[in-house]
């Protein structure tokens, strides 16, 4: 966009900021100043990097993610705004992409028991944070199925799991709906071209939670059933624009008495409707539908054959109880978090500390030879990320065999960079640790 360097643009914005700051005469201990650009401080980014990658709470895998066309980059939910891209303004599209992420998900229940630790914290951020991580208790549980992939094997074991906090409802299924990027879907479309479009279509929208709640919804039959994990009965499945593949399995049971999104799918594509909790004497019918569900929540289990009569606790244990009997489910905690995807294809960040190599695969940076250096005279050109056509940086050895290797060319969500220079100011500024003990004197901040 400026034409010239990031690092040029960067450290004259700073020069232009530190300058005005001086002017207004504020007491600021210029000492400590640092920026998240300059090596001495994100050679400690990689140093972490590497030491989470040993203790696995560093990995990579392929996932469905926001792809910005025009930037060639992911981007994370909040960078999408109305369905496109925050700085380009190009429609977003959902892509498989190999990154590495943080694994933040197994600190899930410390991080929601340690905001009762926060005194004089506002309830609602503390509310807000909770929501968040958003801890759901219920049971995950599959329906099976004799689907078969183009090379004869059985689609993800036969199983399509689904996880459910109101498994009282289970014997009220009367369809599932899986993401696009579902195996299932995937498998449908290859014999069905208007499926295969419509999943393209899908792929374009949001993969904002606050947006799924607020779309219309859409969906196709896949004209595949899988087998009611209970009764044997089949049950349709479809594709459902408001299923996220990221979010639980990619999947999800539909009850239409007893949610308000299943209702309104299946009134629009007239499947069936089958009550299966009752809270009054009241009868539940289509008409009546909307005044009963505001207060149908927990009830007494009906038409669950041998169910019946249950109440919601007592429902759910027996029905997770006769899951796990069949090996098909059993009570599990959801979390709504999700682990920190922190690689970018942006050329302006800190270089992810790996090599690849034909040999020895994914070989981590060895600490001496740390930090990983950013090259600060490219100009990004609009194509992408220059440092794949960087050969100078891209070319290396490997530290492990000595066979020529790649570097990789990904880096660093920059909020890797502001997730703790808080702690760095506050140190001595060492050159051989991250932080050093002056900063135990200002923690906790």
């Amino acid at each position: 966009q400026n034409n010239v360097p990031p690092a040029k643009w960067t450290y004259d914005n700073i020069a232009y900021m530190r300058k005005q700051l001086k002017s207004l005469g504020f007491a600021i201990d210029w000492s400590r100043e640092l920026a998240t650009c300059q090596p001495e401080y994100y050679q400690w980014n990689q140093w972490l990097f590497l030491r989470m990658l040993e203790k696995g709470i560093t990995y990579k895998k392929t996932q469905v993610v926001n792809w910005d066309p025009v930037d060639q980059t992911v981007l994370a939910n909040e960078q999408v705004i109305d369905g496109r891209g925050w700085r380009t303004g190009a429609l977003v599209e959902k892509r498989e992409i190999p990154g590495y992420y943080f694994n933040i998900t197994s600190y899930a229940q410390q991080l929601l028991d340690d905001l009762d630790k926060l005194p004089g914290w506002p309830e609602r951020v503390k509310t807000m944070q909770a929501n968040w991580i958003g801890k759901s208790v219920g049971v995950r549980f599959a329906f099976t199925h004799t689907i078969q992939d183009n090379h004869s094997a059985l689609i993800d074991d036969g199983k399509l799991w689904v996880f459910t906090t109101r498994a009282d409802t289970i014997m009220g299924v009367t369809f599932c709906a899986v993401a696009a990027e579902h195996p299932l879907a995937t498998h449908a479309a290859q014999s069905n071209p208007a499926l295969a479009t419509f999943i393209e279509q899908c792929k374009q929208g949001s993969v904002m939670e606050a947006d799924m709640a607020t779309m219309e919804k859409e969906g196709m039959d896949t004209g595949l059933t899988v087998n009611h994990p209970l009764t044997g009965e089949p049950v349709p499945v479809w594709v459902g624009n408001y299923v996220l593949m990221t979010y639980g399995e990619g999947a999800v049971m539909a009850v239409p008495a007893h949610d308000e999104r299943d209702f309104g799918f299946a009134q629009k594509y007239h499947l069936p409707i089958k009550q299966v909790v009752q809270v009054s004497d009241e009868i539940f019918t289509e008409l009546t539908w909307s005044e009963w569900y505001g207060e149908k929540t927990k009830g007494v289990c009906v038409n669950s054959g041998a169910y019946d009569g249950l109440h919601y606790e007592e429902a759910v244990d027996k029905i997770a109880t006769d899951l796990k009997a069949k090996a098909l489910g059993d009570k599990q905690i959801n979390w709504r978090l999700r682990d920190w995807g922190v690689s970018r294809q942006r050329y302006w960040g800190c270089p992810i500390p790996i090599i690849h190599c034909d040999s020895c695969g994914d070989v981590p940076v060895p600490d001496d030879q740390l930090p990983v250096k950013l090259p600060e005279d490219c100009v990004p050109d609009g194509s992408g990320n220059p440092l794949n056509k960087l050969e100078s940086f891209v070319n290396c050895a490997c530290p492990s065999c000595g066979k020529p290797a790649k570097r990789e060319t990904d880096t660093m969500d920059t909020f890797v960079d502001s997730s703790w220079y808080y702690a760095r100011y506050a140190s001595g500024f060492p050159s051989d640790a991250m932080v050093d003990a002056q900063t135990n004197q200002w923690m906790s901040v």
